[in-house]
């Protein structure tokens, strides 16, 4: 299933409030969304059946449209049910849920008072973001070209479609030059992010030590994990970090709901370990998405 191109496949899309036949799920070459980026979407897992976080990530799509100046049409609980219901009709069981918002395509100018604000909410089978083998070894990151911008030019603590540029960018770059995927500093040149997740380091302490998102996304799983260490009785300190403070650190690791916790080996000259601290997060996290099935 994940071979076959995302508009070949099966089943059932919610689409402005009714259930639409996945190839029926089109919009018009002409929509705004497409040509000025005024779209935000959330990205959301499935474990065993049941959307994680459901509520928060529902929450921040309805925050994320009014940065946008974008009203959603519907209610957050509508949003809630829909994806509730497109998932058990899709009968996903592990997978991704994607909802997405956008200004449709009756005005084509920068002003768009008058479009009519789409909704739609997609869901399928889906695996590890990353080669699984590649998790366990820990992955390899570059450091990219590209910069978070300064948070007094973008919408930054938006999860908007015209942020991820310098991340499909990014991780072409990396890619072409062999890593897996890229690291972002900002724009006083301060580590950032990964191109689809935040980053955690530790030190020889058993610190964690991750950088202060206010040019970034606060991640929904990056505040897990800070809790899930808390409990842990693991320090855990939110600061800006400095490029050349990653010789320090003994371990690294990236977080987010499609990366969950990933092991981090190498980010180009500086090497980590995939430590137990580590592997003890993720497992606490796997058990936490699943606590409902295991109930």
């Amino acid at each position: 299933m994940e071979n076959i191109p995302f508009d070949k496949r099966s089943g059932k899309i919610w689409f402005n409030g009714k259930t639409v036949d996945w190839k029926d799920a089109q919009i018009h070459v002409l929509n705004h969304g497409l040509h000025y980026a005024s779209c935000v979407f959330e990205g959301e897992r499935v474990y065993d059946n049941e959307i994680f976080k459901l509520e928060e990530h529902t929450e921040r799509l309805f925050y994320s449209a009014k940065r946008l100046d974008i009203k959603v049409p519907y209610s957050q609980k509508e949003i809630n049910d829909a994806s509730k219901e497109i998932v058990n009709i899709q009968k996903v069981q592990n997978g991704y849920v994607r909802p997405v918002v956008w200004r449709g395509s009756e005005m084509m100018a920068l002003s768009s008072q008058k479009s009519t604000i789409n909704v739609a909410i997609a869901t399928w089978e889906w695996g590890s973001y990353f080669d699984p083998k590649l998790k366990l070894k820990g992955i390899k990151l570059n450091i990219s070209s590209w910069r978070r911008p300064a948070p007094n030019s973008v919408p930054w603590d938006s999860k908007a479609a015209g942020l991820y540029m310098i991340c499909t960018l990014s991780k072409h770059e990396a890619e072409t030059q062999g890593y897996t995927d890229s690291l972002l500093l900002d724009h006083e040149g301060n580590i950032a992010e990964a191109t689809g997740a935040n980053i955690f380091f530790k030190n020889s302490n058993g610190e964690l030590h991750t950088p202060t998102p206010d040019s970034f996304l606060d991640g929904i799983t990056r505040r897990c994990i800070i809790d899930i260490a808390k409990s842990k009785g693991i320090k855990v300190f939110e600061r800006k970090i400095k490029p050349e403070e990653m010789k320090n650190f003994t371990g690294c690791f990236l977080t987010g709901t499609a990366a969950e916790v990933t092991p981090v080996s190498q980010i180009e000259k500086n090497h980590f370990k995939v430590c137990n601290m580590i592997k003890d997060l993720s497992e606490s996290y796997q058990s936490l998405v699943r606590k409902k099935s295991a109930a």
